[in-house]
């Protein structure tokens, strides 16, 4: 009896024992779900949720890296100077003559850029429609054509070349884009809608060899897109630099309009610099052959005095008219071939031809061959070598 009372003691005991075990053991909680990035389709390909808020956003850019040769190796250096210019356009100079001993490089050099882009494009949607931030950011390493520089020799003496120009190497960067659009309305840093409206003309490397329209500005603009191909757009601007940045609180005008449909498109844009009191008019056709030729032709005219130098914002080109024609021919997947012809009042004649190649996705290797005659006044012909090596990133 003693036994049994014992054994089922124990077992109670145990029971017990492990019950209490049970009520005191130690729960583990369940993980945090992870919130991966979302995707957001809405924009376009490469667009996320920025994670806790219902706000759309695409980085992106590319690398770039760009070798020219020839006096075009590249459109914004038309002679890459250096002493050697000086000396030979200045003979009779004793310490010159000293100078010129042999040891100075008498030829030109190439003209490389690396630059780096980065895009970042912000969208989300309002009661007033879609609120967008885009800004833009170019950093370079840049040969550069310097307009003033003094050098001091051996021979202490100090000498003006600006008048020649020196050749230099220089970290450079601009901030291209930066602004904010609502429901049509765009404000802040762009480019002049009189460029934009139109198009970039075509899809070489050195485009605009004549100068088909202005850049840089401040913007306030308005676009209104019909859904039917038709669309318009109106902008007030301030225009750049120390001849055409305005001098009164009258801002230059811009107003254009086109239609755009499978064939192609045509658009027309008028613009009115308040600073000189001018207009300049462009319009452009764009005509699709099939679905591996486009082609385009458009035609620019200043009502400034082109005797007085074509002293207008909006008319870069040289007299009163000008006139580019351009298109692409898509041979493959991987290969289109890009050309512009350009032509002005004052007969500065330009042809850019480039091979657009994707060697493998996101990087292009794009050779191209430019001629220009006239543009340094005295009917001299030039040829220039271009190629460009760019890997893009984020769509």
């Amino acid at each position: 009896m003693n036994i049994k009372s014992l054994l089922l003691g124990s077992a109670a005991a145990f029971v017990a024992v492990s019950g209490a075990r049970a009520a005191d053991a130690v729960v583990i909680a369940e993980p945090e779900p992870m919130e991966y990035v979302r995707i957001c389709d809405t924009y376009g390909v490469g667009f996320y949720y920025i994670p806790g808020t219902e706000t759309c956003l695409k980085v992106s850019g590319y690398l770039r890296y760009d070798i020219g040769v020839g006096s075009l190796g590249h459109q914004d250096v038309f002679d890459k100077g250096d002493i050697q210019d000086y000396i030979n356009a200045n003979p009779g100079s004793d310490v010159l003559d000293a100078l010129d001993d042999g040891d100075i490089d008498t030829n030109d050099t190439y003209k490389k850029r690396a630059r780096f882009a980065l895009r970042a494009d912000a969208r989300s949607e309002t009661e007033l429609g879609t609120l967008r931030i885009y800004a833009q950011v170019n950093f370079n390493w840049d040969t550069q054509k310097v307009s003033t520089v003094t050098e001091t020799f051996d021979y202490d003496y100090t000498y003006d070349f600006s008048p020649y120009g020196w050749t230099t190497t220089a970290n450079t960067w601009a901030l291209n884009h930066a602004y904010i659009e609502l429901g049509g309305f765009r404000v802040g840093k762009t480019d002049s809608l009189f460029s934009t409206f139109t198009g970039y003309s075509s899809g070489v490397s050195n485009d605009g060899l004549v100068a088909y329209g202005p850049f840089d500005t401040h913007q306030i603009a308005y676009s209104w897109n019909g859904g039917n191909g038709f669309n318009a757009a109106v902008a007030l601007e301030e225009a750049n630099s120390i001849t055409y940045t305005l001098d009164s609180y009258v801002p230059n005008v811009v107003g254009g309009i086109g239609y755009t449909g499978g064939w192609g498109g045509v658009s027309f844009v008028a613009a009115y610099d308040s600073v000189y009191e001018e207009g300049a008019f462009k319009g452009r056709i764009d005509f699709n052959a099939n679905d591996m030729i486009s082609l385009f032709v458009m035609a620019g005219y200043d009502t400034a005095d082109a005797d007085l130098g074509n002293l207008n914002f909006y008319a870069p080109w040289g007299g009163s008219w000008a006139v580019w024609v351009g298109g692409a021919w898509k041979f493959n997947e991987k290969a289109t071939m890009n050309f512009e012809v350009g032509y002005d009042d004052y007969e500065n004649f330009s042809v850019a031809a480039n091979v657009d190649y994707e060697l493998v996705h996101n990087f292009h290797v794009i050779p191209e061959v430019v001629y220009t005659d006239n543009f340094d006044q005295d009917n001299a012909d030039e040829w220039g070598g271009f190629l460009r090596l760019q890997a893009n990133f984020g769509g």
